[in-house]
C-alpha cells in the first residue's frame, strides 16, 4: 500500500501550451530529493481534462520513465466515458504505471449504481490496482461511503481518494472497508486530521510547492504524533487556501511559476492567475518558507 505524502503534480507546459519534456524531468527529480512518497501523473491538477488522449498517455509513460523506479507513479485515467477509461487505464498499465486513480464520472450524473457499474468495469478490463476518486464539487456527483464499499469488495479496487473535506465521510469508508483498503485525503485543509482519522495518506496539490513540509506532516500525522503534525501543517496552512483562490491548477502553477520551477504554461478554458490574488499567493509560499527565483 503507498502511504504518505503525493503530489497530485502539474503538468508544465510552455507559453504555448506545448507539454514542457524539461520542466517535467525537473519536477520529478525534485520530488524524489524532497522525500515525497509517490506521485499522480495527469489527474486534475495534471489537466487532465484538456489533453488528448496521446498526450496522456504520453506524459504517464515519461514520468513513469523518470521516476525509474524510485518513486511509485500512480496515472490518472478516469473518464466519463467507460471504454475512455478503460483505454487510458490500459496505457497505463502498458507504460508500467503502479497505480491508476479514476475520478467518477463527471457532468453526466450517474446513480450510485451507475458509479458501480462504471468502476467494476474499469477494474475487470484492466488487471491493475485502482484507486477511486470523489470529488463532488468538480464532478457534480457524490460517491456514498456504501457504494465505496461495494466497490472495494472488486479485485484491482485497492483505494479511494476522498475529497469532500467531510472528516466524518472518511471514518465511515474505514468502518465499512476496513484496514486493507487505502484511503487517502483529497483535502490538503484536512488532510492532516483525516489521516489522525484513519486514512493513509494526502494526495495533494500544496505538495507540489512544499512537498518536504508536506511529507514531514503525513510521515508525523501517520505515527499517530498529532502535536508534530500540527505544527507542521500550520507552516503551510496558507498555501492550502490560497492555492484554491482560483480554479485548481491556476495557483498552484502561478506558484511553481514563482519558484522557478516551471514557465507560464496553462490550456484554456484555464488562464494564468489574476494579478489580484498574486500578493495573498506570494506572502503564503514565503510563509511556507518558499523563496522566489530571481
Amino acid at each position: 500500500m503507498i502511504r504518505g505524502s503525493i503530489v497530485a503534480l502539474v503538468t508544465p507546459m510552455t507559453p504555448d501550451g506545448a507539454i514542457d519534456e524539461q520542466a517535467l524531468a525537473r519536477l520529478v527529480d525534485w520530488h524524489v530529493e524532497q522525500g515525497t512518497d509517490a506521485i499522480v501523473s495527469v489527474g486534475t491538477t495534471g489537466e487532465s481534462a484538456t489533453l488528448d488522449e496521446e498526450e496522456h498517455c504520453h506524459v504517464i509513460r515519461r514520468t513513469v520513465e523518470l521516476a525509474d523506479g524510485r518513486i511509485p507513479v500512480i496515472a490518472g485515467t478516469g473518464a466519463n466515458s467507460t471504454s475512455e477509461a478503460i483505454a487510458l487505464t490500459r496505457c497505463a498499465k502498458a507504460a508500467g504505471a503502479d497505480a491508476c486513480l479514476l475520478v467518477t464520472p463527471y457532468y453526466n450524473k450517474p446513480t450510485q449504481e451507475g458509479l458501480y457499474q462504471h468502476h467494476k468495469a474499469v477494474a475487470e478490463a484492466v488487471d491493475i490496482p485502482q484507486i477511486l476518486y470523489n470529488v463532488p464539487g468538480r464532478t457534480a456527483v457524490d460517491m456514498l461511503a456504501e457504494t465505496v464499499a461495494r466497490l472495494a469488495e472488486v479485485p484491482n479496487i485497492t483505494g479511494i481518494k476522498e475529497a469532500t473535506g467531510d472528516l466524518s465521510r472518511i471514518t465511515r469508508i474505514r468502518e465499512l472497508t476496513g484496514p486493507g483498503f487505502a484511503i487517502y485525503s483529497g483535502d490538503d485543509a484536512t488532510a492532516r486530521e483525516a489521516i489522525l482519522a484513519g486514512a493513509d495518506g494526502d494526495i495533494s496539490v500544496t505538495v507540489n510547492v512544499a512537498p518536504a513540509a508536506m511529507h514531514a506532516m503525513c510521515a508525523a500525522a501517520l505515527a499517530g504524533d498529532a502535536a508534530r503534525a500540527a505544527e507542521l501543517d500550520a507552516g503551510v496552512s496558507a498555501l492550502h487556501r490560497t492555492l484554491f483562490v482560483e480554479s485548481n491548477p491556476i495557483p498552484v502553477k502561478w506558484a511553481l511559476w514563482w519558484m522557478g520551477m516551471i514557465d507560464k504554461g496553462i490550456r484554456l478554458p484555464l488562464t494564468w492567475l489574476s494579478s489580484e490574488h498574486e500578493a495573498a499567493l506570494a506572502e503564503a509560499l514565503q510563509r511556507a518558507g518558499l523563496s522566489r527565483k530571481s
